[in-house]
C-alpha cells in the first residue's frame, strides 16, 4: 500500500519559502530540503509519528537510524553526549558534511523510531544556509534522510526528487542543485576508538588530523553497524520475542494490533484501528515497555506485509532472532 496521494508544492529557497517549510515540518509535514550533500526528506525528529511518515514515503524496507540534523552545535550538546573526540570533530568540521554517532543525552528529544530503539544517535549540523534557516526556524531536530525512494540514487536536485516523491510529500524546497554531491562521512564516537561508519564529504585523511590518530573501520573490532548507509543494529530485548500469535498465553506479555477482544494485564497496542504509520511511530517505545515488565516472553500479534509493515515486521524478525 503506498502513501495517499497529496500535492506536491515547490517552494522557493527564499524567506517565505523557509518559513512555509518550517511550518510544515513543525505541523508533521514531509519536505525535502537542499543540504550540501544531498537533498534530505525532512521530517520533526521528535515525532514518530512524523518520522513513519519519510519511511512510508522512500518505500524504507527496515528501520534504521535517521541522522538528525540541528542547526547549531549548542543545540546537538542538548540531543548527544560528546566526549573529547566529538567535540574536536565537530568543532573542526560543523557546520558540514559530518555526521557524529555519539550517545544519546538523557534529555534526548529525538524519537526511537528516528533512533531505531538503539541509545545512540545520530547527529549533524549541515553547512547550507537554506538548510541552517530551516533547522532554525523549526527550533527542533530534524530527520532528514536522502529524499529518494529507498533503493534508488540519492537527489541532488528539486528535479531529481520531484521525479521519485511527488505526490508522496507536502513541499519541495528548491535550492538549486547540491554542492557535495554525496552523503555525509559518519564517524561513532561511542568510546575511546572513534570509527568510521561511512566515508563521505569529509575525508579519513583529515578527520584523524584532528583527532590525531587512524580512524577504526567499521567491522575491524568485530562492532554492530549503528548507523545510516549500513546494515543496522537493532533493539534486541531481553525476553524472548513470539511472532504472529493469536493471543497471548500464561505468562507473556502482549504486542497487540488493530482492533481486539484481548483484555491483558501486560499488554499494549500498536495501533487499535490497525493504521501502519501509527503502529511503526510506537514499535520500539512499545517493545521497551513490555521488555521492561521482565515477563520472559512477548507475543506480538500478526502485523500485515504490506506498506509499513513490511518494515515493522523486518524489525521484529530481527528482535526475534536466536541470540
Amino acid at each position: 500500500m503506498l502513501p495517499a496521494s497529496r500535492p506536491t508544492k515547490l517552494l522557493a529557497a527564499d524567506a517565505s519559502g523557509i518559513a512555509e517549510a518550517a511550518a510544515l515540518l513543525r505541523a508533521g509535514g514531509l519536505v525535502a530540503m537542499p543540504t550540501e550533500t544531498v537533498y534530505g526528506l525532512a521530517a520533526d525528529a521528535t515525532s514518530g509519528t512524523a518520522v513513519a511518515g519519510i519511511y512510508a514515503a522512500k518505500e524504507r524496507p527496515s528501520f534504521n537510524p535517521l541522522i538528525s540534523h540541528l542547526h547549531d552545535l549548542a543545540s546537538a550538546r542538548r540531543q548527544g553526549l560528546f566526549d573529547a573526540n566529538a567535540l574536536a570533530l565537530a568543532q573542526a568540521f560543523w557546520p558540514g558534511p559530518l555526521t557524529l554517532v555519539v550517545p544519546a543525552s538523557p534529555g534526548c528529544t529525538v524519537s526511537d523510531l528516528a533512533r531505531a530503539g538503539l541509545p545512540s544517535v545520530a547527529l549533524r549540523v549541515p553547512a547550507h544556509p537554506v538548510a541552517h534557516a530551516v533547522l532554525e526556524a523549526a527550533e527542533r531536530p530534524i530527520a532528514a534522510p536522502s529524499a529518494n525512494r529507498s533503493g534508488r540514487i540519492s537527489a541532488t536536485s528539486a528535479a531529481h526528487v520531484l521525479a521519485d516523491l511527488d505526490g508522496r510529500i507536502d513541499a519541495i524546497l528548491d535550492a538549486g542543485p547540491t554542492e557535495v554531491g554525496v552523503e555525509s562521512t559518519i564517524v561513532a564516537c561511542l568510546d575511546d576508538a572513534p570509527r568510521l561508519l561511512r566515508p563521505g564529504g569529509v575525508p579519513r585523511e583529515a578527520i584523524e588530523h584532528v583527532i590525531g590518530r587512524p580512524l577504526v573501520i567499521a567491522g575491524d573490532a568485530g562492532h554492530a553497524p549503528i548507523s545510516p548507509g549500513m546494515l543496522a543494529s537493532h533493539y534486541a530485548p531481553a525476553a524472548r520475542v513470539r511472532l504472529d500469535a493469536d493471543a497471548p498465553e500464561d505468562g507473556e506479555a502482549w504486542l497487540g494490533f488493530g482492533p481486539e477482544a484481548h483484555q491483558h494485564p501486560t499488554s499494549l497496542n500498536l495501533s487499535p484501528t490497525g493504521d501502519l504509520r501509527e503502529a511503526a511511530a510506537h514499535l520500539f517505545g512499545y517493545m521497551r515497555r513490555l521488555d521492561e515488565m521482565g515477563l520472559k516472553t512477548i507475543a506480538v500479534a500478526r502485523i500485515p506485509e504490506h506498506g509499513l509493515g513490511d518494515a515493522i515486521n523486518d524489525r521484529l524478525r530481527r528482535a526475534a532472532a536466536p541470540r
